[in-house]
C-alpha cells in the first residue's frame, strides 16, 4: 500500500514514498507534460514530409529529404544523455523548462523558411525540446514509482507522447488544408509551447528527491521490496564516462537494450519520413495519409497501457523481442499492399510491435540502473536510441537512393529488425526485480 508523501518521518525528516496512487497528481502531470512534447514531434509526421517540394525539395532526393531527420536525431540523442547528467544536479523540473524555452523558436522558423536548411535548422531546436523535456518526463515517473510499477509507468509515460503524435499529425493535416502548411504549424506549434510551458511552471513539482530517498535506502539497507540486480562494473559515485561506457558497452544487457533502441527508431524513421512519401506515391491524399500514419500513433500510444504492465507481469525480455519481430513483420507488408485497408492494416501492426518493445526498453535499463546514477543510464540508453534517427535517415537515405526508390528500404529495416530481435535473445538477461528475485529462490 503507498504511504502518504512528503509528511514528517520520525526524525522531522521528509519522507518521499514511491508509488503512482500516492503520487497520482504529479504522474497526471507528467503525464500531460508528454503529451504536449508529442504533439511537438507529430506536427512533422505528415504534412512536411508530404508538402518538402513546397520548401525546395527535388522529387526523389531522399538523402536530401531526411535530413531534418538527421539533425533531430544527433541533437535530441546527444541532450538525452546531457539531460540525464543535468538533471542530476539542478533537478528535474529545471531540465523540462529548459526544453520548452528551447522550442519557441520552432514555430517562427517554419512560418519563415525560405529552404528546407531552415526546416533541418528547426529541427535542431526541437531536438533540444524532446531531449530535455521527453526525457524528464520519463525520469521523474520512475522516481516517484515503485519498481514492480515500473512498466506501467513507463507505458502510461510512452501511451501520452506517441498518442498525441498520431494526433498532432492528423490535426495538422486538417489544419494545412484549412490554412496551409506554414500558418498550420506555426499556430499548432505556437499554441502547444505556451500552454506545455505555463503548466510545468505552475503544476509541476521536482522529482530528484525521491531518487535521492531510495538511493540512501539501498545504502542504510532499509528499502522496502524486490531488491533490483543492479548493473556492477562502476564505483560508487560514479563519473559520466564510466556510465556512458557501462552502458553502451560494457554490460552485455545494457548493451543489448542500447541497440535495440537504436533498431527501432531506424523503424521510425522510416516511418516518419518514408511511409508518408510512399503512401503520397501511390496516390493516397494527405487526410488519408494523415489516418494511416495517425492509426501507427495511435495504436502505438494505446496498446503501451497494456504492454507496459504486461511487462509487469511477463518480465521485460520477451515483450521487447517479441516487439522487434512483430514490428519487422509489419515495416515487410508495406511494399505488398494496394489499398489504404491494407496500410491501415500494416500499420497497426507496427503500432503493436512498436507497444511492445518501446516502453519496456526504457523499464529494462531501469530496472538494473541504481537510483544513484538512474537518471544518467537512461540518458545514456536515449542518446543511443535516438540517434538512432540520425543513423536510420543516413542509411535509409541511402539505400533509397542507390535503390532508386523507398521499396528497398522497407526491405532493409525488416531485416534489421529481424537481426536486432536475435540480438536481444542471445546477449539479454531479463531485468525484472520480482522475476529475479523468484528464480534465485528456486535455485
Amino acid at each position: 500500500m503507498d504511504k502518504a508523501v512528503n509528511i514528517n518521518g520520525a526524525a522531522g525528516k521528509m519522507i518521499y514514498a514511491r508509488g503512482i496512487r500516492v503520487n497520482l497528481n504529479q504522474f497526471i502531470q507528467q503525464a500531460i507534460q508528454v503529451f504536449f512534447v508529442g504533439l511537438m514531434i507529430g506536427m512533422e509526421r505528415n504534412v512536411l514530409p508530404v508538402l518538402s517540394q513546397d520548401f525546395g525539395v527535388p522529387k526523389g532526393s531522399f538523402l536530401f529529404l531526411m535530413s531534418f531527420v538527421v539533425s533531430f536525431g544527433f541533437v535530441k540523442g546527444m541532450l538525452n544523455f546531457i539531460a540525464g547528467r543535468l538533471s542530476e544536479r539542478i533537478g528535474r523540473k529545471k531540465v523540462l523548462l529548459l526544453g520548452w524555452l528551447a522550442a519557441v523558436p520552432i514555430p517562427f522558423m517554419i512560418l519563415y523558411a525560405p529552404t528546407w536548411g531552415w526546416i533541418v535548422a528547426a529541427n535542431v531546436f526541437l531536438g533540444i525540446n524532446q531531449g530535455f523535456a521527453w526525457s524528464m518526463t520519463v525520469t521523474s515517473k520512475v522516481d516517484i514509482t515503485r519498481a514492480e510499477q515500473r512498466g506501467f509507468a513507463t507505458g502510461v509515460n510512452e501511451f501520452a507522447g506517441y498518442a498525441a503524435v498520431g494526433l498532432g499529425g492528423l490535426a495538422t493535416g486538417y489544419l494545412a488544408i484549412i490554412y496551409g502548411p506554414r500558418v498550420a504549424l506555426f499556430g499548432f506549434t505556437l499554441a502547444v509551447i505556451a500552454l506545455a510551458t505555463a503548466m510545468a511552471a505552475l503544476f509541476v513539482r521536482e522529482t530528484l528527491p525521491w531518487a535521492k530517498a531510495e538511493s540512501a535506502e539501498h545504502a542504510g539497507g532499509t528499502y522496502i521490496g524486490h531488491q533490483p540486480r543492479f548493473a556492477q562494473g562502476v564505483s560508487a559515485h560514479p563519473g559520466t564516462w564510466e556510465i556512458f561506457t557501462l552502458v553502451s558497452f560494457r554490460d552485455p544487457t545494457l548493451n543489448a537494450l542500447c541497440q535495440a533502441g537504436v533498431v527501432n527508431k531506424i523503424a521510425d524513421a522510416l516511418l516518419w519520413v518514408l511511409f508518408p512519401v510512399f503512401l503520397h506515391d501511390r496516390g493516397l491524399s494527405l487526410i488519408q495519409i494523415g489516418w494511416v500514419t495517425a492509426i501507427y500513433g495511435l495504436v502505438w500510444g494505446a496498446s503501451q497501457l497494456v504492454t507496459g504492465a504486461l511487462s509487469d507481469v511477463l518480465g521485460r525480455k520477451k515483450p521487447i523481442v517479441a516487439g522487434l519481430w512483430l514490428l519487422g513483420i509489419g515495416v515487410a507488408s508495406v511494399p505488398a499492399g494496394q489499398s489504404m485497408v491494407a496500410w491501415t492494416v500494416s500499420a497497426v501492426v507496427m503500432g503493436i510491435g512498436m507497444a511492445l518493445l518501446y516502453p519496456n526498453l526504457i523499464a529494462a535499463v531501469a530496472d538494473i540502473s541504481h537510483p544513484r546514477w538512474r537518471s544518467s543510464a537512461l540518458g545514456t540508453y536515449r542518446y543511443w536510441r535516438d540517434t538512432g534517427y540520425a543513423i536510420g535517415a543516413i542509411v535509409l537515405g541511402l539505400v533509397a537512393q542507390w535503390g532508386n526508390g523507398i521499396v528497398p528500404a522497407f526491405w532493409f529495416t525488416a531485416v534489421t529488425l529481424a537481426l536486432s530481435g536475435l540480438f536481444v535473445v542471445l546477449r539479454a538477461e531479463e531485468t525484472h526485480p520480482g522475476l529475479i528475485a523468484t528464480l534465485l529462490k528456486s535455485q
